[in-house]
């Protein structure tokens, strides 16, 4: 396997492990009445137990580490075959494209893990993610494994596409800005501080897609059960993102696409801080550490 594959992997199962405790706020924010009362009593109830510190994290720490690793190997090669191709030096244009490219390649992977992600996160009583995916399999068969395939792709391509931009453009306007070698302190704090812009950057431009995804993904098909999201016309038939959208907008009106922001913000920054660190050490450690010049103006 290569660097980046193992950097990318490592460095996507730390995430979801640093991350869960937010990220479950975050996905219960987004899905109809799951947090009814939004109050500090309330976000404190999301873990009662030790157990829900980790809700949901089976499928992610398997799956991200997968779609990380995915994602970066897609986007070095496409960033280099673009390059190469036109016969263009590195700019942030390519940078974006390649991003796309790469967040597009883990659909793959990514559909399933956030499905099963989700569910575990807003089941009552609560469900391991292996529960859930042998549910979903007995249903629905594999294909039940990607529902919401087409709105996870579209915000997987668009947002990676602005994290991969974003980091390098703060990368790059911090080497054009600095007059000396910087020391190793200097190095790891830029590499969080741009790790974590590109964190928030990346969820700012993509969370209403996101929200109507989560949406779209807590409708369970269980005719013996209470759907995680109602439906208003046919109790059992699940809504498309379209029409998830539209009843999103009647619910809370644009306001509901953005519910959830402020705590995703803060587990972006936090998370992909600590991520770009380990994904830039191991890359480092491994002798594959990528070297950045002044910005590119095309």
């Amino acid at each position: 396997m290569s660097a980046d594959f193992w950097a990318g992997y490592i460095s996507g199962a730390v995430g979801i492990l640093i991350g869960n405790p937010l990220d479950l706020i975050k996905v219960r924010l987004q899905a109809k009445d799951a947090i009814g009362a939004q109050t500090a009593t309330a976000y404190a109830r999301q873990f009662e137990g030790a157990s829900s510190l980790i809700t949901g994290t089976a499928a992610p720490v398997l799956g991200y580490g997968a779609l990380n690793a995915l994602l970066f190997v897609s986007y070095n090669r496409s960033e280099a075959a673009i390059n190469n191709a036109l016969s263009l030096s590195p700019n942030l244009w390519t940078t974006w494209v390649a991003g796309a490219i790469g967040g597009l390649a883990t659909w793959v992977v990514s559909t399933p893990t956030e499905l099963i992600k989700c569910r575990a996160q807003l089941s009552s009583p609560p469900q391991s993610s292996w529960a859930i995916t042998k549910q979903i399999l007995r249903r629905e068969g594999v294909r039940g494994l990607y529902f919401g395939g087409l709105v996870t792709a579209l915000r997987d391509s668009i947002g990676y596409g602005f994290y991969f931009w974003s980091y390098e453009l703060s990368q790059q306007l911090m080497v054009s800005s600095t007059k000396k070698e910087p020391s190793l302190a200097q190095d790891a704090a830029k590499v969080l501080l741009c790790g974590g812009l590109a964190g928030v950057v990346t969820w700012a431009s993509i969370f209403p897609l996101d929200v109507i995804k989560t949406r779209v993904q807590a409708q369970t098909l269980d005719p013996e059960a209470r759907p995680l999201i109602e439906n208003p016309r046919k109790p059992y038939r699940r809504l498309g993102a379209i029409e998830i959208t539209k009843e999103a907008y009647k619910e809370g009106g644009a306001r509901v696409f953005f519910r959830g922001l402020t705590i995703c913000s803060i587990r972006a920054f936090a998370v992909n801080a600590i991520q770009w660190a380990v994904y830039e050490w191991t890359m480092y450690e491994l002798g594959e550490r990528k070297q950045r010049t002044i910005p590119d103006p095309l």
